[in-house]
């Protein structure tokens, strides 16, 4: 888990509506978003476009629990979807998950690949690694989330497959593909032969 604190500064907002948000957007600065979730009503806030743009920089940021402060008081949620603009560098809604530290929660958590140029299917075998998946769906409770899973390449070899069942989890987190049977142990990656051999 990333030891860095996502800190969001947000207010609650009574007006609703695509004109109440487009002026949220171009007059004030502010990204509309609803908190659901847990014991509690949703609730329509703002956040400030600048620091909810900085945080998106951080890969962390979307597998992490961030803490909201709506207007004094905090809540523990998680980024659970945004809509961006499709041109520009523009958050158009945020919606986030409200996260209790006894209540396992489902997130998706990118891959990271690594040794992938000096695996033995690329170095000695000349081989070509194709990804099939870049994230993977977790099940943890809100402290054993993960940042990110490793894949290693190191010993795979040509026409070898990696799958979920393949992946070292950290303690406490489990895949959700494969608490649903063995049939769902998905290939994650794989070293092919080029093409024309």
């Amino acid at each position: 888990m990333s030891k860095e604190n996502f800190t969001l500064i947000a207010q609650a907002r009574d007006v609703q509506g695509k004109g109440a948000s487009r002026r949220l957007r171009r007059l004030e600065a502010l990204v509309p978003a609803i908190v659901y979730g847990g014991d509690k009503a949703p609730a329509n806030i703002t956040v400030p476009h600048k620091d909810l743009l900085k945080h998106l920089e951080s890969e962390a940021f979307y597998s992490h629990i961030i803490t909201l402060q709506i207007d004094g008081a905090s809540e523990l949620v998680i980024l659970k979807d945004l809509q961006r603009h499709p041109a520009r560098p523009v958050v158009l809604h945020a919606d986030f998950l409200r996260v209790s530290a006894t209540k396992k929660i489902h997130v998706n958590v990118p891959l990271h690949f690594i040794n992938e140029e000096s695996s033995k299917g690329v170095k000695t075998g000349g081989g070509i690694v194709s990804h099939s998946m870049t994230q993977l769906e977790v099940s943890c409770l809100p402290a054993d989330l993960p940042e990110y899973i490793e894949v290693d390449f190191a010993d795979v070899e040509v026409g070898e497959i990696i799958h979920i069942s393949d992946l070292k989890l950290p303690a406490g987190v489990e895949s959700v593909a494969l608490a649903h049977g063995a049939d769902h142990d998905l290939p994650v990656a794989a070293i092919h032969k080029p093409r024309g051999e």
